[in-house]
């Protein structure tokens, strides 16, 4: 495959279709300007991954001294951060396609009971620097994407994360990109946006993709924070493993029926990965320590978030957040990817013993996003943090396209895994929420004795807040809300980074 179809395949027809910063956004157009002008360019049609929830920001800001709701707890000191695809520069909404949107970061600065800053960066890969007039230092990385999927923080440094191919990128304090990342020039070839890191073993985990491999590979980055150990696993058809599953003796990796589309590739598909029905759904096991893979047949769906993972005698449990087969991650002429159903939260038990695996429906409610108290990754956890956005679920779209119902709601959800009971705490009609990671308290003496902290749009400023909440009064008035400056459009993943 030639380098240009290697870029077209990651970064999609929406770059090679993007202008200048100016674009038709103008260089300091608010969100309406931005629905009006993609709607203008598409005869009026709606594009819900450019607008409402979703609209991209146009401005990079900076804001000090951030009005605060409640009180901000004191020993919360560190950085909220959160990334998502925010498309700088678009001329064509026809050519775009959520996923493939500029990475921008939006973090918030705690410390000692203040809010210090608000900052939105887009994360500078070369492309970016050009648009925006700036100069790209050094020499530009293969595969050069602005990170959009996750943004982590790892042995003293932030890293934005994407999969397929592109670096992480690194970035300082303040949201500055310094400088593509590979671990000590330990990796070659792809990473992931998804990465376990389990505390007690001190190792960062992934299994990374490429459209090109007939494999992909399962990475251990140890103590030193250095790649120690690659694992090939043969597949089939260049799969999307977009995420897998950790425990502390087991790798799960889950082999969809997404895979890679040569020819749509080759025409400028802006994402040439589509439900393949030839392509058996598949669960795989293997050692930590490497070794051959043993694997079992499932019914397919999608399987889109790991909550989390643990042994448990002679099986594993995986929780997950799925949606029904098929799923159109190209999508079907919406901007973004498209569904046949809402997420919700499943559990695979893998019964090593007898060679098989039963699959459990948790809760039916849409729901995505989940996440655990991160020490307790690749151990057994009762608690488990969820996001529903009513704007997201009707952005996806359900059977043949048509939107859900107005029931969805927005909110935040609370699961308690051994009692299969969960609490809400509900926000507002468009008052979307996005992902909530939990802090632990400084002298946590239970699993969830800390906070849960997201962005959730507030409608009635037009802007966002950093909420946070008391894990253990879920449901309660939050604790605090920050309120921000600006907007924080619908995304993906981020991280709480304290301070050292």
């Amino acid at each position: 495959m030639s380098g240009h179809t290697r870029r077209r395949v990651l970064k999609g027809a929406a770059v090679a279709a993007a202008g200048s910063v100016v674009g038709v956004y103008g260089a300091g157009g608010r969100a309406g300007t931005a629905q009006a002008a993609a709607r203008g360019l598409t005869g009026g049609v709606s594009y819900p991954f450019l607008e409402g929830a979703f609209a991209p920001v146009t401005e990079e800001l900076t804001a000090f001294g951030l009005p605060v709701t409640g009180r901000i707890p004191r020993e919360l000191n560190g950085r909220y951060l959160r990334v998502g695809p925010n498309v700088l520069g678009l001329e064509d909404p026809r050519a775009h396609h959520w996923m493939q949107g500029d990475g921008m970061v939006h973090g918030v600065r705690l410390r000692n009971g203040r809010a210090e800053w608000y900052r939105n960066r887009w994360v500078r890969s070369a492309s970016v620097a050009q648009k925006l007039g700036e100069p790209y230092p050094g020499e530009v990385p293969p595969d050069d994407f602005p990170a959009n999927t996750h943004v982590i923080p790892y042995k003293g440094r932030i890293l934005a994360l994407q999969e397929s191919g592109p670096l992480p990128y690194e970035l300082d304090g303040d949201l500055t990109t310094l400088r593509p990342y590979d671990f000590r020039s330990t990796l070659e070839g792809a990473f992931t946006a998804h990465t376990k890191y389990d505390a007690k073993a001190d190792e960062l985990h992934a299994v990374s993709y490429y459209p090109t491999w007939d494999h992909v590979r399962h990475l251990v980055i140890d103590h030193t924070g250095r790649v120690v150990r690659v694992t090939r696993i043969p597949v089939a058809d260049a799969p999307m493993m977009h995420d897998f599953a950790l425990t502390e003796r087991h790798v799960v990796v889950v082999d969809v029926p997404i895979t890679f589309d040569l020819a749509g590739a080759e025409a400028g598909d802006t994402v040439p990965y589509k439900w393949n029905k030839r392509h058996p759904m598949r669960v795989g096991v293997m050692r930590r320590t490497g070794g051959p893979v043993r694997w079992f047949e499932v019914d397919p769906l999608y399987y889109s978030h790991t909550v989390n993972a643990y042994d448990e005698g002679d099986g594993i449990v995986v929780d997950f957040t799925s949606m029904p087969a098929p799923m159109y991650v190209e999508g079907r002429n919406n901007g973004g990817p498209s569904a046949d159903g809402t997420p919700s939260l499943d559990r695979w038990t893998i019964d090593l013993t007898h060679g098989r695996v039963r699959h459990q429906r948790l809760d039916d409610r849409p729901q995505e996003f989940p996440r655990v108290n991160e020490s307790l990754v690749a151990h057994r956890n009762r608690y488990a943090y969820s996001a529903s956005a009513a704007d997201m679920w009707r952005a996806y779209g359900t059977v043949d396209g048509v939107p859900p119902d107005g029931s969805f709601s927005n909110g935040l959800i609370k699961h308690d895994l051994f009692r299969g009971t969960s609490q809400v705490h509900r926000f507002p009609k468009g008052a979307a929420a996005s992902e909530a990671v939990f802090v632990p308290s400084r002298s946590a003496s239970a699993e969830d004795d800390g906070y849960t902290l997201a962005y959730v749009h507030d409608p009635e400023r037009g802007a966002s807040d950093l909420v946070v909440l008391s894990a253990q009064d879920f449901t309660g008035r939050p604790v605090a809300r920050i309120h921000l400056p600006g907007r924080v459009p619908l995304g993906f993943h981020g991280s709480w980074v304290p301070d050292a």
